[in-house]
């Protein structure tokens, strides 16, 4: 949320928050849910938050508190044995999106007007047809994200072809563009960054190829519309999670995480170096002093390129 403010997702139903920049966290198990996996998390303040849950068909939910996770309310279950919610990402407090995996022929997509109270999924004549087995990673949270003026971004995979679906109409309506990272079962984009000047970043690559190197950096300069090749990360294997960051010097850096550690690079993805070997699933910026990685069995790091 910012320097002081930030949530965080796991699974058997866990989530953590600190208030006081990382120097204390509560985390806690949302009471009767233990087996949901959480694998996004969205939140306003220190009391408003969303948790998404990712699983086949009712294990896929979400969940919205206003007292600092004190109480949890049941926002939305999916009712389709075939659905499976993959990331989520809000304009403001009352309009957001959940993108999950392909149902009925088309990508499925939800909208919210009301702060969740009801979630509305995207007609299929709005959607363009899907390729088959094309979803998201749940791994991130970042496989969808939103923009000014009602822009919103996914970041497809597991299909024939790398895609990136966009809207510029808060979601109404819905086009594609095919991105240059490799594409097929179990491979394409995991993640997807846009800044408001239009550049951004999307990256993936095989998922389980933990020791491959392929193209998965891609990159934009016109809010998504065309896509070209990136530079390669430093770490082998797909990578999960990324952010875009701009710097007190006026550049634009970029984080990318996944299984075989951290890369970043000092412009916005041409060139990358390495930053760590451990494994992470996910990371985020308020701003350039503080930003936030997380991975297994409850790490968290803190992050800056301002130093101390």
């Amino acid at each position: 949320v910012d320097a002081q403010v930030v949530w965080v997702s796991g699974h058997d139903g866990t989530y953590a928050r600190t208030t006081d920049g990382g120097r204390t966290w509560i985390a806690a198990t949302m009471a009767g849910e233990e087996t949901l996996q959480f694998r996004d998390v969205a939140a306003f303040d220190e009391s408003t938050a969303y948790l998404m849950s990712s699983g086949t068909g009712d294990q896929s939910r979400i969940y919205r508190t206003d007292d600092g996770g004190g109480t949890w309310r049941l926002q939305y279950m999916a009712d389709h044995p075939e659905a499976f919610l993959d990331c989520m990402d809000f304009w403001d407090r009352e309009r957001g999106l959940v993108f999950g995996d392909v149902v009925d022929g088309v990508p499925f997509i939800l909208s919210t007007n009301d702060g969740g109270d009801t979630w509305t999924r995207v007609p299929a004549d709005a959607l363009p047809p899907a390729q088959e087995g094309e979803g998201g990673f749940a791994a991130s949270g970042t496989c969808l994200v939103v923009g000014p003026d009602g822009r919103a971004w996914i970041a497809a995979g597991n299909a024939e072809r790398s895609r990136v679906l966009l809207t510029s109409d808060w979601g109404e309506s819905w086009s594609f563009t095919e991105v240059p990272v490799v594409g097929g079962t179990g491979a394409g984009l995991t993640t997807i960054q846009v800044a408001a000047s239009g550049n951004g970043i999307a990256l993936g690559g095989i998922i389980g190829g933990d020791s491959l190197r392929v193209d998965n950096v891609t990159l934009t300069a016109d809010h998504g519309v065309s896509w070209s090749h990136g530079g390669r990360l430093a770490m082998a294997g797909p990578a999960y999670g990324s952010a875009l960051v701009d710097l007190p010097s006026g550049a634009m850096a970029a984080v990318a995480v996944g299984p075989r550690g951290m890369d970043w690079s000092p412009d916005a993805g041409a060139t990358w170096q390495g930053a760590d070997t451990l494994t992470y699933w996910a990371v985020a910026f308020a701003d350039s002093d503080s930003g936030w990685a997380v991975g297994p069995e409850g790490r968290i790091v803190r992050l800056s390129f301002v130093g101390r």
